[in-house]
């Protein structure tokens, strides 16, 4: 059993066929989807999805689209949390996220700390792990989330640093999601990362339907390709492909709090 702990199923791109995605993610062993947020106004579409047995969801506001949130997203956004947290185990939200720092967006820097300092709150308050977005900054980061020290952890998502950096997450309780990015093979510093991680330190992932796979460039990434995402990582570790799933599976099951009956 494969999930892919982080996809984005909502996003308009998978409006026309998005049950045959499912469909096609299931036939390839795929049992389980963890669906996160970008912006307040897909936070319907997200809670939807999580009516699906097989979804679960995280909401939250992406510093990719920091021009579209407003401050009172952020008051909304505990609200909604401290709301669903009552709601029945599977379809209550499982994190935070994705909230984070894009450091190609230097002109927004500020901003972006702002969102997601008050996120780490959020999180501090409602006992949820964090998915993390890091990009060019897992220094910063990664120091962030050691003096924040939430209850519980979670998921640094499409991890692309050195093994040191890992390292610092993994310090903290945080898992590295590991995606398309290690599918390319002039990816040599991340595929070395990915052979030395601890069994107990990785969770796979597709950022569906963005991060395309090695030979699938300019084309809609799927949850179905976790399957070949999860063969890769098998070959970088030297181990078998279910013992990677399990891994996998585990890993997600203990940050995101899932069980067989949620």
């Amino acid at each position: 059993m494969l999930i892919d702990a982080h996809c984005h199923l909502d996003a308009v791109a998978f409006e026309t066929d998005r049950d045959a995605v499912i469909d096609a993610a299931k036939a390839v062993g795929v049992s389980r989807f963890i669906v996160p947020a970008t912006v307040r106004k897909r936070w319907p579409h997200v809670l939807a999805l999580g009516e699906r047995d097989d979804v679960r969801i995280c909401l939250g506001l992406h510093p990719y689209f920091i021009e579209q949130h407003h401050l009172d997203d952020l008051t909304a956004l505990e609200t909604l949390i401290n709301q669903r947290l009552y709601d029945a185990p599977q379809t209550r939200p499982v994190a935070i996220g994705e909230c984070g720092i894009d450091g190609r967006f230097t002109d927004s820097l500020d901003a972006q700390w702002h969102y997601f300092d008050a996120q780490l709150s959020i999180a501090k308050r409602c006992r949820l792990p964090v998915v993390v977005h890091c990009v060019k900054v897992n220094d910063k980061v990664s120091q962030r989330l050691h003096q924040q020290a939430l209850p519980r952890a979670g998921l640094v998502h499409a991890f692309a640093g050195s093994y040191e950096q890992a390292a610092k997450f993994l310090d903290a309780g945080y898992v590295l999601g590991l995606g398309g990015a290690v599918t390319y093979e002039r990816a040599q510093k991340l595929r070395r990362v990915v052979a030395a991680l601890p069994d107990d330190g990785f969770v796979l992932e597709t950022d569906s339907p963005d991060m395309p796979l090695c030979g699938y460039q300019g084309q809609r990434n799927e949850p179905s390709r976790v399957a070949q995402v999860a063969k890769v990582v098998a070959e970088l570790r030297g181990q078998c492909l279910s013992t990677v799933a399990a891994s996998s599976r585990d890993n997600a099951a203990r940050v995101f709090g899932l069980n067989d009956h949620s």
